[in-house]
């Protein structure tokens, strides 16, 4: 959600963002659970306002920022229906080209866009488009691999490798849960080495996850007062000695504060590095994309992104 403390870091509608004068670059994942149909709905909402579109739907991830690339020219943002992996594989051109990232969360688990208090109807996302208020958000990198949520070695990334297309599709975010109450049962924990700026610490743990936003799977807080432009990354390590300890901390998970439990170690900072003795996969924002040995680090301010105003507070 947008708290109050976020006004000052929000742009205003810039003047030059008229529907008329505005080109649109649209990228549609006709594989996400709403798919095509529930982006449709937004997309002509956006072109009864007047904007111009240009609409690419990709045959798979790689293909979405070489085609940004491509016909940045001229545009004024980048429109992303689809879930946390589709904004995942815009990272890098959105980087580099500077355009302004608007969301029509068609997802499962939408983590970017509850992050940034998005709405999940898709027509008011599109109101929200329309309107053209900014706000600069940092990106994770690991590897040189981009990231707006979170970056995980271990269940997480698991559980990336398990679920498939067809299941989040069919079931959503139970899918998730489905998925993930399989693969907690057959669990191990691995040995690493978390590496900081202040301390070297070997753990037996379950996951190490490295946060850039606040929210990951569905819904999950990496911890309760993450901001996704706070130019730090937010690490919590699960070091626990029995599976069924997690029904007691599920509630805290939810809620971002399981760093206050003993099993969880929590650290803050603006890099990380993770070494395993042998490589293990690591997951970002749902894709399995690099390996350990894993070196985290942040770019501040790195994508503008268009949110709603902030609601104003109560007198």
């Amino acid at each position: 959600m947008v708290t109050a403390t976020s006004v000052s870091r929000l742009d205003v509608v810039p003047r030059s963002w008229s529907p008329r004068e505005c080109r649109l670059l649209v990228v549609i994942n006709r594989h996400s659970r709403s798919g095509g149909t529930g982006a449709g709905d937004a997309i002509a909402r956006l072109s009864a306002a007047g904007f111009r579109m240009e609409i690419f739907s990709p045959d798979c991830p790689t293909e979405v920022s070489p085609w940004i690339e491509a016909h940045a020219r001229a545009a004024a943002a980048v429109i992303v229906a689809g879930g946390d992996g589709s904004l995942n594989a815009a990272a890098p051109a959105l980087a580099r080209t500077g355009l302004a990232l608007g969301i029509l969360p068609t997802g499962t688990a939408n983590d970017l866009a509850r992050t940034l208090g998005l709405p999940p109807a898709i027509e008011a996302a599109a109101d929200v488009i329309a309107a053209g208020h900014r706000r600069q958000i940092d990106l994770g990198d690991v590897n040189g691999h981009l990231f707006f949520n979170v970056a995980s070695v271990g269940l997480s990334a698991e559980l990336a490798r398990q679920l498939s297309r067809e299941t989040k599709r069919r079931f959503g975010r139970f899918g998730y849960l489905i998925a993930a109450v399989k693969i907690l049962f057959r669990s191990n924990p691995f040995r690493a080495v978390i590496v900081s700026p202040k301390e070297v610490v070997r753990v037996r743990t379950l996951q190490i996850a490295v946060g850039n936003g606040r929210y990951y799977g569905g819904g999950l807080a990496v911890e309760h007062t993450a901001e996704i432009d706070d130019a730090h990354l937010d690490l919590y390590s699960l070091e626990l000695s029995g599976i069924w300890k997690l029904i007691a901390m599920a509630k805290d998970f939810r809620l971002g504060r399981h760093g206050a439990w003993r099993e969880v170690r929590a650290a803050r900072g603006a890099s990380f590095e993770v070494r395993t003795r042998r490589p293990l996969p690591v997951n970002t924002d749902g894709e399995l994309v690099t390996f350990t040995p894993a070196r985290f680090s942040i770019r501040p301010k790195a994508v503008t992104v268009i949110v709603p105003l902030p609601a104003e507070p109560l007198r």
